[in-house]
Protein backbone atom coordinates (compact mmCIF):
# COMPACT_ATOMS: atom_id res chain seq x y z
CA UNK A 1 0.00 0.00 0.00
CA UNK A 2 1.34 3.41 -0.93
CA UNK A 3 1.13 5.32 2.33
CA UNK A 4 4.50 6.86 3.21
CA UNK A 5 4.49 10.65 3.27
CA UNK A 6 0.72 10.89 2.99
CA UNK A 7 -1.68 12.82 5.22
CA UNK A 8 -2.40 11.38 8.68
CA UNK A 9 -5.67 11.74 10.56
CA UNK A 10 -5.77 13.99 13.60
CA UNK A 11 -8.69 12.07 15.10
CA UNK A 12 -6.36 9.89 17.14
CA UNK A 13 -5.80 9.40 20.85
CA UNK A 14 -2.39 7.92 21.55
CA UNK A 15 -2.62 6.15 24.91
CA UNK A 16 0.39 3.89 24.40
CA UNK A 17 2.00 3.10 27.71
CA UNK A 18 -1.05 4.27 29.61
CA UNK A 19 -2.86 0.94 29.68
CA UNK A 20 -2.15 -2.20 31.61
CA UNK A 21 1.29 -3.74 31.36
CA UNK A 22 1.85 -6.80 29.22
CA UNK A 23 1.90 -10.00 31.18
CA UNK A 24 4.98 -11.38 29.50
CA UNK A 25 3.50 -14.88 29.53
CA UNK A 26 3.69 -15.41 25.78
CA UNK A 27 -0.10 -15.50 25.46
CA UNK A 28 -1.22 -13.51 22.43
CA UNK A 29 -4.55 -12.84 20.77
CA UNK A 30 -4.51 -16.08 18.80
CA UNK A 31 -4.16 -18.15 21.97
CA UNK A 32 -6.92 -16.21 23.72
CA UNK A 33 -9.29 -16.54 20.74
CA UNK A 34 -8.75 -20.29 20.58
CA UNK A 35 -9.22 -20.64 24.35
CA UNK A 36 -12.51 -18.71 24.19
CA UNK A 37 -13.77 -20.90 21.35
CA UNK A 38 -12.91 -24.05 23.30
CA UNK A 39 -14.78 -22.65 26.33
CA UNK A 40 -17.86 -21.84 24.21
CA UNK A 41 -17.84 -25.38 22.84
CA UNK A 42 -17.67 -26.88 26.31
CA UNK A 43 -13.96 -27.62 26.53
CA UNK A 44 -11.33 -26.60 29.06
CA UNK A 45 -9.68 -23.33 27.97
CA UNK A 46 -7.12 -23.47 30.80
CA UNK A 47 -5.20 -26.22 29.04
CA UNK A 48 -4.52 -23.89 26.12
CA UNK A 49 -3.58 -20.95 28.36
CA UNK A 50 -1.36 -23.05 30.59
CA UNK A 51 0.48 -24.54 27.61
CA UNK A 52 1.00 -21.09 26.13
CA UNK A 53 2.45 -19.77 29.36
CA UNK A 54 4.41 -22.84 30.39
CA UNK A 55 7.72 -21.42 29.21
CA UNK A 56 7.77 -18.97 32.14
CA UNK A 57 6.83 -15.37 32.80
CA UNK A 58 10.25 -14.03 31.90
CA UNK A 59 9.61 -14.71 28.21
CA UNK A 60 8.67 -11.63 26.21
CA UNK A 61 5.25 -11.60 24.63
CA UNK A 62 5.80 -12.77 21.03
CA UNK A 63 3.39 -10.26 19.54
CA UNK A 64 5.16 -7.25 21.04
CA UNK A 65 6.61 -4.71 18.63
CA UNK A 66 9.76 -2.64 18.91
CA UNK A 67 9.44 1.07 19.54
CA UNK A 68 10.64 1.85 16.01
CA UNK A 69 8.17 -0.56 14.41
CA UNK A 70 5.41 0.68 16.70
CA UNK A 71 5.96 4.30 15.65
CA UNK A 72 5.85 3.27 12.01
CA UNK A 73 2.66 1.29 12.57
CA UNK A 74 1.12 4.25 14.39
CA UNK A 75 1.89 6.49 11.42
CA UNK A 76 0.46 3.86 9.07
CA UNK A 77 -2.88 3.43 10.87
CA UNK A 78 -3.25 7.21 11.03
CA UNK A 79 -2.89 7.35 7.24
CA UNK A 80 -5.43 4.54 6.85
CA UNK A 81 -7.84 6.35 9.17
CA UNK A 82 -7.44 9.54 7.12
CA UNK A 83 -8.20 7.53 3.98
CA UNK A 84 -11.39 6.18 5.57
CA UNK A 85 -12.39 9.74 6.47
CA UNK A 86 -11.82 10.93 2.92
CA UNK A 87 -13.87 8.09 1.45
CA UNK A 88 -16.75 8.02 3.89
CA UNK A 89 -17.11 11.81 4.04
CA UNK A 90 -17.69 11.60 0.29
CA UNK A 91 -19.87 8.53 -0.18
CA UNK A 92 -21.88 8.48 3.08
CA UNK A 93 -23.69 11.81 2.41
CA UNK A 94 -24.31 10.72 -1.18
CA UNK A 95 -25.98 7.53 0.02
CA UNK A 96 -27.86 8.83 3.06
CA UNK A 97 -28.28 12.58 2.65
CA UNK A 98 -26.62 13.03 6.04
CA UNK A 99 -23.17 14.17 7.07
CA UNK A 100 -20.62 11.57 8.07
CA UNK A 101 -19.26 11.80 11.62
CA UNK A 102 -15.59 10.82 11.93
CA UNK A 103 -14.74 8.23 14.59
CA UNK A 104 -11.69 8.51 16.84
CA UNK A 105 -8.90 5.93 16.79
CA UNK A 106 -7.38 5.05 20.16
CA UNK A 107 -3.93 3.46 20.08
CA UNK A 108 -3.14 1.75 23.36
CA UNK A 109 -0.84 -0.76 25.00
CA UNK A 110 -2.04 -3.87 26.80
CA UNK A 111 -5.44 -2.73 28.08
CA UNK A 112 -7.70 0.28 27.74
CA UNK A 113 -10.86 1.77 29.22
CA UNK A 114 -13.70 2.44 26.78
CA UNK A 115 -17.37 3.34 27.06
CA UNK A 116 -18.02 -0.36 26.39
CA UNK A 117 -15.89 -1.43 29.34
CA UNK A 118 -12.30 -2.53 29.70
CA UNK A 119 -10.66 -3.65 26.49
CA UNK A 120 -7.59 -5.83 26.13
CA UNK A 121 -5.02 -6.50 23.45
CA UNK A 122 -5.93 -10.17 23.86
CA UNK A 123 -9.36 -9.44 22.38
CA UNK A 124 -7.95 -7.72 19.31
CA UNK A 125 -9.04 -4.44 17.69
CA UNK A 126 -12.61 -3.38 18.46
CA UNK A 127 -15.12 -0.59 17.92
CA UNK A 128 -17.21 0.84 20.75
CA UNK A 129 -20.51 2.42 19.64
CA UNK A 130 -20.89 4.06 23.04
CA UNK A 131 -18.04 6.52 22.41
CA UNK A 132 -17.68 6.06 18.62
CA UNK A 133 -14.03 5.08 18.97
CA UNK A 134 -11.87 2.37 17.43
CA UNK A 135 -9.34 0.72 19.74
CA UNK A 136 -6.19 -1.03 18.61
CA UNK A 137 -3.03 -2.32 20.25
CA UNK A 138 -0.38 -2.18 17.53
CA UNK A 139 1.03 -5.54 18.59
CA UNK A 140 -1.92 -7.02 16.68
CA UNK A 141 0.07 -6.46 13.48
CA UNK A 142 2.62 -9.08 14.49
CA UNK A 143 -0.12 -11.40 15.75
CA UNK A 144 -1.91 -11.08 12.41
CA UNK A 145 1.28 -11.93 10.56
CA UNK A 146 2.90 -14.52 12.81
CA UNK A 147 -0.12 -16.30 14.24
CA UNK A 148 -2.58 -16.04 11.38
CA UNK A 149 -0.21 -15.92 8.41
CA UNK A 150 -1.77 -12.70 7.11
CA UNK A 151 1.24 -10.44 6.66
CA UNK A 152 1.43 -7.14 4.84
CA UNK A 153 0.35 -3.57 5.45
CA UNK A 154 -2.92 -3.90 3.56
CA UNK A 155 -3.94 -6.79 5.79
CA UNK A 156 -3.71 -4.34 8.69
CA UNK A 157 -5.51 -1.69 6.63
CA UNK A 158 -8.37 -4.15 6.14
CA UNK A 159 -8.62 -4.61 9.92
CA UNK A 160 -8.85 -0.84 10.50
CA UNK A 161 -11.35 -0.44 7.65
CA UNK A 162 -13.47 -3.26 9.10
CA UNK A 163 -13.70 -1.47 12.45
CA UNK A 164 -14.60 1.76 10.65
CA UNK A 165 -17.27 -0.31 8.91
CA UNK A 166 -18.76 -0.98 12.34
CA UNK A 167 -18.82 2.78 12.90
CA UNK A 168 -20.76 3.24 9.65
CA UNK A 169 -23.22 0.58 10.85
CA UNK A 170 -23.58 2.45 14.12
CA UNK A 171 -24.38 5.69 12.28
CA UNK A 172 -26.93 3.87 10.13
CA UNK A 173 -28.63 2.27 13.14
CA UNK A 174 -27.83 -1.35 12.23
CA UNK A 175 -25.76 -1.92 15.37
CA UNK A 176 -28.58 -0.80 17.68
CA UNK A 177 -31.14 -2.92 15.81
CA UNK A 178 -29.03 -6.05 16.23
CA UNK A 179 -28.20 -5.31 19.87
CA UNK A 180 -31.91 -4.84 20.63
CA UNK A 181 -32.43 -8.52 19.82
CA UNK A 182 -29.89 -9.67 22.40
CA UNK A 183 -31.70 -11.87 24.90
CA UNK A 184 -34.89 -11.84 22.84
CA UNK A 185 -33.83 -14.42 20.27
CA UNK A 186 -32.48 -17.92 20.75
CA UNK A 187 -28.71 -17.93 20.80
CA UNK A 188 -28.33 -19.49 17.34
CA UNK A 189 -30.62 -16.86 15.77
CA UNK A 190 -28.81 -14.01 17.47
CA UNK A 191 -25.47 -15.46 16.35
CA UNK A 192 -26.82 -15.36 12.78
CA UNK A 193 -27.55 -11.63 13.17
CA UNK A 194 -24.06 -11.12 14.57
CA UNK A 195 -22.56 -12.89 11.55
CA UNK A 196 -24.56 -10.66 9.20
CA UNK A 197 -23.38 -7.56 11.05
CA UNK A 198 -19.74 -8.64 10.79
CA UNK A 199 -20.00 -9.56 7.11
CA UNK A 200 -21.52 -6.18 6.36
CA UNK A 201 -18.53 -4.54 8.07
CA UNK A 202 -16.30 -6.63 5.80
CA UNK A 203 -18.33 -5.40 2.82
CA UNK A 204 -17.90 -1.79 3.95
CA UNK A 205 -14.15 -2.39 4.24
CA UNK A 206 -14.20 -3.52 0.61
CA UNK A 207 -16.24 -0.48 -0.42
CA UNK A 208 -13.64 1.72 1.26
CA UNK A 209 -10.80 -0.03 -0.60
CA UNK A 210 -12.64 0.41 -3.91
CA UNK A 211 -13.14 4.14 -3.51
CA UNK A 212 -9.77 4.74 -1.90
CA UNK A 213 -8.08 3.16 -4.89
CA UNK A 214 -10.07 5.37 -7.25
CA UNK A 215 -9.31 8.49 -5.22
CA UNK A 216 -5.69 7.91 -4.21
CA UNK A 217 -4.33 4.98 -6.26
CA UNK A 218 -2.96 3.36 -3.11
CA UNK A 219 -2.88 -0.31 -4.07
CA UNK A 220 0.31 -2.13 -4.95
CA UNK A 221 0.66 -5.62 -6.38
CA UNK A 222 -0.51 -8.22 -3.88
CA UNK A 223 -2.40 -5.79 -1.61
CA UNK A 224 -5.84 -7.18 -2.36
CA UNK A 225 -4.56 -10.69 -1.71
CA UNK A 226 -3.20 -9.53 1.67
CA UNK A 227 -6.66 -8.33 2.71
CA UNK A 228 -8.30 -11.54 1.51
CA UNK A 229 -5.77 -13.63 3.44
CA UNK A 230 -6.59 -11.67 6.58
CA UNK A 231 -10.34 -12.19 6.03
CA UNK A 232 -9.71 -15.88 5.45
CA UNK A 233 -7.51 -16.25 8.53
CA UNK A 234 -10.09 -14.89 10.99
CA UNK A 235 -13.12 -16.80 9.74
CA UNK A 236 -15.01 -18.64 12.48
CA UNK A 237 -14.59 -22.02 10.81
CA UNK A 238 -10.83 -21.55 10.47
CA UNK A 239 -10.43 -20.47 14.10
CA UNK A 240 -12.57 -23.30 15.43
CA UNK A 241 -10.69 -25.90 13.39
CA UNK A 242 -7.45 -24.54 14.85
CA UNK A 243 -8.96 -24.86 18.32
CA UNK A 244 -10.21 -28.43 18.19
CA UNK A 245 -10.16 -29.76 14.65
CA UNK A 246 -13.78 -29.16 13.70
CA UNK A 247 -16.28 -26.31 13.35
CA UNK A 248 -19.71 -25.75 14.91
CA UNK A 249 -21.62 -23.51 12.47
CA UNK A 250 -24.44 -22.57 14.87
CA UNK A 251 -21.86 -21.00 17.19
CA UNK A 252 -20.38 -18.75 14.49
CA UNK A 253 -20.54 -15.02 15.29
CA UNK A 254 -18.33 -13.50 12.57
CA UNK A 255 -18.80 -15.68 9.50
CA UNK A 256 -16.76 -18.31 7.72
CA UNK A 257 -13.52 -17.57 5.91
CA UNK A 258 -15.28 -17.92 2.55
CA UNK A 259 -18.07 -15.59 3.60
CA UNK A 260 -15.72 -12.92 4.91
CA UNK A 261 -13.65 -12.99 1.74
CA UNK A 262 -16.77 -12.97 -0.45
CA UNK A 263 -18.34 -9.91 1.15
CA UNK A 264 -15.09 -7.95 1.26
CA UNK A 265 -14.51 -8.76 -2.41
CA UNK A 266 -18.08 -7.79 -3.32
CA UNK A 267 -17.59 -4.41 -1.69
CA UNK A 268 -14.27 -3.97 -3.44
CA UNK A 269 -15.60 -4.99 -6.85
CA UNK A 270 -18.77 -2.88 -6.77
CA UNK A 271 -18.09 0.04 -4.43
CA UNK A 272 -21.89 0.18 -4.17
CA UNK A 273 -23.36 0.46 -0.68
CA UNK A 274 -26.70 -0.85 -1.97
CA UNK A 275 -25.09 -4.26 -2.55
CA UNK A 276 -24.24 -4.71 1.13
CA UNK A 277 -27.58 -5.65 2.70
CA UNK A 278 -26.36 -8.82 4.40
CA UNK A 279 -29.49 -8.89 6.58
CA UNK A 280 -31.75 -9.54 3.58
CA UNK A 281 -29.38 -11.87 1.80
CA UNK A 282 -30.72 -15.42 1.53
CA UNK A 283 -27.25 -16.85 1.11
CA UNK A 284 -24.23 -15.42 2.84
Amino acid sequence: MRWQGRKQSSNVEDRRGGGGARTGTGIGIGTIVIAIIIWILGGNPMSVLQNAGSSGTSQAQPSAVSSEQEDQLAAFVKVVLQDTEDVWNKIYPQATGRAYRNPVLVIYTGSVQSACGMGSAAAGPFYCPGDEKLYIDLSFYNELSNRFGASGDFAMAYVVAHEVGHHVQNLLGATAQVDAQRGRLPKAQFNDLSVRLELQADFYAGVWAHHNQNMNNILEEGDLEEALRAANAIGDDNLQKQAQGYAVPESFTHGTSAQRMRWFKLGFDTGDLRQGDTFSARQL
